[in-house]
């Protein structure tokens, strides 16, 4: 038989009757001032893609027409400037910071002016070539920008292919 609880009893459950309910509500207030905040510090930041060339792997060489073959060939000791038809243009060993970026730019410069309809150019790179290498060869031979960074950049070859380095 069940015992009848005590006055005592009956009182304390009617005086603490609903404090054991959780309350949200400064909690969602808190929740909504930190999305707005989040939202309003956040970095936008603008991404820029870049969009290659890569030969399928069971496509021919297509006939190309007559003339300049650019060839960008990048190696642990420097760069060459090299024409498919016709061999080395121009080489660039390494300078005591690195790859001469610069040097290779102005020399493309000087080929974009003489062969000013020509777009595309094969970027060819050795194995052991590290990424950060990759991405500032690309830019260099895309665009020549000039010392003083209030000039305009100058389109140099906009349509690069990669692909390995001959041995």
């Amino acid at each position: 038989m069940p015992r009848k609880a005590s006055g005592r009893v009956k009182r304390n459950h009617q005086r603490y009757r609903g404090r054991h309910e959780l309350n949200v509500v400064p909690m969602i207030d808190m929740m909504v001032i930190l999305v707005f905040f989040l939202i309003f510090s956040a970095v936008f930041t603008r991404t820029s893609i870049l969009e290659l060339n890569f030969p399928a792997a069971n496509s021919a060489v297509p006939d190309l027409p007559k003339g300049l073959q650019l060839e960008v060939v990048v190696r642990a000791s420097g760069i060459d400037v090299n024409d498919r038809n016709q061999g080395v243009l121009k080489s660039l060993p390494n300078t005591v910071t690195g790859y001469d970026m610069r040097g290779l730019s102005e020399f493309l410069l000087l080929v974009k002016s003489k062969y000013q309809d020509k777009r595309d150019v094969s970027v060819l790179l050795e194995s052991n070539i590290s990424y950060d290498t990759i991405v500032h060869v690309m830019d260099a031979v895309r665009a020549y920008a000039p010392k003083d960074h209030g000039s305009v950049q100058t389109e140099l070859f906009p349509d690069v292919s990669v692909g390995d380095a001959p041995t």
